[in-house]
């Protein structure tokens, strides 16, 4: 039996480490081969520099920023074999940098065995599925050798995440911005908005970490433009929240309140769209951002063929444990 992994992040690890624990307790286990197109372990985790495309012309996968901290307790982001006080040695804080975090996540795949599963720098460009053979066709490419060959396998298993691709909604007259304009996906260094009055359209998690790393090093003001309701925390001076952003006048942006204000730029921290453009469209999932995605049994299975697994495809919060159970 031939089983391909698409993806060496949290979730794909995961996997690799519950075929590696039956291997080691002899258990029988199938041909196992993963498919990363980055360099290492650790998929979002795994910092970029870049933005836009990498070195390969690749898209870049990586949302991380450059001084981003957790805004969760690790206790809720562990393995759960696996913890932080056993990785480093000794007690660590609650919210560490993503440094750390990386080096955890390095640290748990290294210590399972798993590299010799994992095919670095090899993209998955097209998996197709054969009721004749009853196997999946996937086509991938060698990034370093630059040679693109096609291989059969009896299941898939998805654990490429969903916090690449940028959701970027159209407001009317962006186009005449002459500003910076950028997701957080491609943010990386506040200090580059130094002086300036930025933006933000959005306020969850990112938009309020984004927002205070602003203030941090010295955006001259921040704005954030919330569509359903503000988050009312007592924002220190300099930040503020207004209503949703209707219309964009070249540096002027105007609010559903009436209200308006002149902005050197704008930033969206608008989300992410689940996007697997290498997957046939009878094997797609196609959801937003939910706690139990459709068609797929346990959230994992994929309804429409049984042999095509999908890990960590919900909404996240207790998210390397939801791999590791899903695993």
């Amino acid at each position: 039996m031939q089983v391909a992994i698409c993806g060496a992040g949290p979730s794909g690890l995961s996997q690799l480490h519950a075929f590696e624990c039956a291997r080691q307790n002899g258990y029988s286990i199938p041909n196992i081969v993963c498919f990363e197109k980055q360099t290492d372990f650790g998929g979002q985790w795994n910092y970029s520099w870049r933005t836009g495309f990498d070195n390969y012309s690749e898209p870049v996968h990586s949302s991380m920023y450059h001084n981003l901290w957790t805004n969760l307790p690790k206790e809720c982001s562990e393995f759960v074999d696996y913890s932080f006080d056993e990785h480093f040695g000794q007690p660590f804080t609650s919210f560490p940098p993503r440094t750390i975090l990386s080096d955890y996540i390095r640290g748990y795949a290294e210590r399972n065995n798993v590299r010799q599963y994992i095919r670095f720098n090899t993209v998955v460009r097209w998996i197709s599925y054969s009721d004749e053979k009853q196997k999946f066709h996937v086509v991938v490419k060698d990034l370093l050798k630059d040679e693109t060959r096609s291989e059969e396998f009896d299941y898939v298993i998805i654990a490429t995440g969903h916090f690449s691709t940028p959701n970027v909604p159209y407001f009317d007259g962006i186009e005449t911005f002459p500003g910076r304009i950028l997701h957080s996906h491609d943010f990386r260094f506040a200090q580059h908005f130094h002086g300036q009055d930025v933006l933000i359209i959005g306020n969850g998690f990112s938009a309020e970490d984004i927002a205070l790393q602003l203030y941090k090093y010295g955006a001259k003001s921040i704005i954030l433009s919330y569509r359903t309701k503000p988050k009312g925390f007592k924002w220190p001076d300099g930040v503020k929240e207004v209503p949703l952003l209707v219309r964009i006048d070249k540096e002027s942006v105007h609010f559903r309140d009436g209200s308006s204000h002149t902005v050197n730029a704008i930033i969206f921290c608008t989300g992410y769209v689940h996007h697997f453009p290498f997957l046939d469209d009878n094997l797609r999932l196609k959801s937003t951002n939910s706690l139990y995605p459709a068609d797929l049994y346990k959230a994992i299975v994929w309804v429409h063929q049984p042999r095509l697994l999908y890990l960590g495809m919900q909404r996240l919060t207790f998210s390397f444990n939801i791999g590791n159970v899903q695993a």
